[in-house]
């Protein structure tokens, strides 16, 4: 009623998604200590498996398992007295839809400066999860030479497998049905593990 004091109201917004100005919940599943603590497990363990460091390396899969593969370095260099040594792998053109994807510049190359040759072969990751990024690093290490045996070591496995690979060693399991999984190590702020979830 024009002149009227009273105002008609709106009837409310209803969101059938997720707004994309709504915060997602995140929530630290890993902190500091209990990274250094995996990542000192999963040391010991592949000394126990390989029998010491005289044939074994270390191959960080870029990105995540670059900084993770340097660390696990470190504890076996403490207990052997030297570091065993390490490489990395770009896995960009062996991935399964490297036709369709996009180049990240922020990526670097393979810098593999060893004979992987009938040697143990760590391939390091930070979250295993399909199975398609180890395959493609495996193919990718392949390339290098023929190692003895291939191992896989991951910080944590979120589950959700496509391919039939599992971990040989591993800091944590997590079951991840929706949501994200992102690793910090080395980065600003302290280490930590956080659980992204409304995706």
């Amino acid at each position: 009623m024009e002149g009227s004091r009273f105002r008609r109201l709106e009837a409310p917004t209803v969101f059938t998604h997720t707004p994309p100005n709504v915060a997602r919940t995140q929530k630290v599943v890993l902190d500091a200590d209990a990274i250094q603590r995996s990542v000192r497990r999963i040391a010991v363990a592949i000394l126990e498996a390989t029998s010491g460091i005289e044939d074994l390396t270390l191959v960080g899969i870029r990105r995540g398992g670059v900084a993770l593969a340097a660390r696990i370095a470190k504890e076996i260099e403490v207990v052997e007295g030297r570091p065993p040594p390490v490489g990395t792998v770009d896995i960009s053109l062996y991935r399964d839809d490297a036709a369709t994807a996009l180049p990240n510049p922020k990526i670097g190359p393979s810098d593999i400066p060893f004979d992987v040759s009938g040697r143990h072969v760590v391939l390091v990751d930070d979250v295993l999860h399909t199975g398609r990024t180890v395959r493609a690093a495996i193919e990718c290490l392949q390339d290098h030479g023929r190692p003895a045996r291939v191992w896989l070591a991951a910080l944590c496995d979120r589950g959700g497998r496509e391919l039939p690979i599992a971990p040989d060693f591993v800091g944590r399991t997590i079951e991840v049905d929706t949501g994200r999984l992102d690793v910090w190590i080395d980065a600003a702020g302290p280490d930590r593990v956080v659980l992204t979830e409304g995706e």
